[in-house]
This record gives structure tokens, C-alpha cells and sequence, in this order.
């Protein structure tokens, strides 16, 4: 049975700290402050939001990913500061094989080591495995990206391995990949209420 996902239908995902709601074309301007004062948020990204038309380009093009049903782009909103905090987003979504990627994820400086990504996750893995059917759940980031492995390894992803310059950073320069997942069964089995206890 392929994944139950519709890139039409507005998912909005929340708990008590943390509301996910699909990025829209008027998300530029909450957005625009990080764009304008933070670009070294991504640092280690394949696709920057930096600057007004690199914020504008990273907004389009999502959009226009979600048409496709490939992606699926989330905008973050932080309960206990009435602010936006940043975006992520499912990619690579594929019914037929029943997986998807998370990531995309950034967050505003002040968000960075707090709960809020942990909330976030946990939102979007129980949504991916519980209700979309999906058996696999994939991350990648830049493998010297230290504090995003840290994160990821921290709500329960597995390190399958790292894929040598397999793309480009939005600098132009080459990066290593690692590669990481979580599987349906692990969600299940512990994961899902390891995570849980660390909200």
C-alpha cells in the first residue's frame, strides 16, 4: 500500500510548544529578519535562504516542489515565543517504495539547542510513520556538520554511512553526505517514547 500523501491537503501538525503549518508565498516577510541577519544559517546547506532574493528563490522553489507531490515544506512556529522560527520540510517523497526524507530544517540563532527541534521531530516522524504509512525515514546533512549529526543521532536516527561529494554546498563547494535514517519497527519499538521523554 503506497503512502496515504496528498501535496493538496493543508497538514498542520502541533503540540502545546510547536505549530507546523505548508509555507506560503506571504511566509517572506516573518522569514526575511533570519534571511537578512543570519546568513550563516547555512552554512553547511545545498540550498541558502540568505538575503532577500535568496529567501524569495528558497520560498518559490519550494512551493513549486510541493506541486509536484516530491516535497512538502513546512513553516515553524514557536508556541512559547509567539515567533517564527524557521522551516523544514518532506522530500524525496515516494509512495511506491514507502519512504521519505526529512530535513530542509533550519532554525533562527535563538531557537538553536533549545526543545523546539525535538518537538518538531517528533511531530513529523509520528506523522510520516503513523499516518502517511511510510516505512522509512531518511536525513542527510554535510558531514562536518557536527551539530546537526549531534541533533539527529540525538532523537534516535542510525548512521548508515556517508556518501563522498555527492553534491554541491550553496557555496559552490563540493560536501560529504551522512546519510541516516530511522525505520518504522525502530519508531515503534522505543524511539518514538525515547523522544517523547526528552520534550
Amino acid at each position: 500500500m503506497p503512502l496515504i500523501f496528498d501535496a493538496h491537503t493543508e497538514y498542520v501538525l502541533e503540540t502545546d510548544n510547536v505549530l507546523l503549518r505548508p509555507l506560503q508565498a506571504h511566509d517572506y516577510q516573518p522569514l526575511l529578519p533570519f534571511a537578512l541577519n543570519e546568513p550563516t544559517t547555512w552554512q553547511y546547506s545545498q540550498v541558502s535562504a540568505a538575503g532577500e532574493e535568496g529567501l524569495k528563490n528558497y520560498i518559490d522553489d519550494a512551493l513549486t516542489a510541493r506541486q509536484t507531490g516530491k516535497e512538502y515544506p513546512f513553516i515553524v512556529f514557536d508556541k512559547l515565543t509567539e515567533s517564527y522560527a524557521g522551516c523544514t520540510r518532506f522530500y524525496d517523497i515516494q509512495p511506491a517504495n514507502l519512504t521519505l526524507q526529512l530535513g530542509y530544517t533550519w532554525y533562527g540563532q535563538k531557537f538553536r539547542g533549545t526543545k523546539l527541534n525535538k518537538h518538531c521531530k517528533w511531530l513529523l516522524l509520528g506523522f510520516a510513520f503513523e499516518t502517511l504509512g511510510a516505512e522509512r525515514v531518511e536525513f542527510r546533512a554535510d558531514n562536518n556538520n557536527k551539530r546537526s549529526i549531534a541533533a539527529m543521532q540525538s532523537i534516535g536516527c542510525q548512521v548508515e554511512g556517508v556518501l563522498r561529494s555527492n553534491g554541491l554546498k550553496a557555496d559552490g563547494q563540493r560536501r560529504d553526505s551522512i546519510v541516516l535514517s530511522i525505520l518504522k519497527h525502530e519508531w515503534l519499538g522505543g524511539v518514538k517514547e525515547r523522544l517523547a521523554a526528552k520534550l
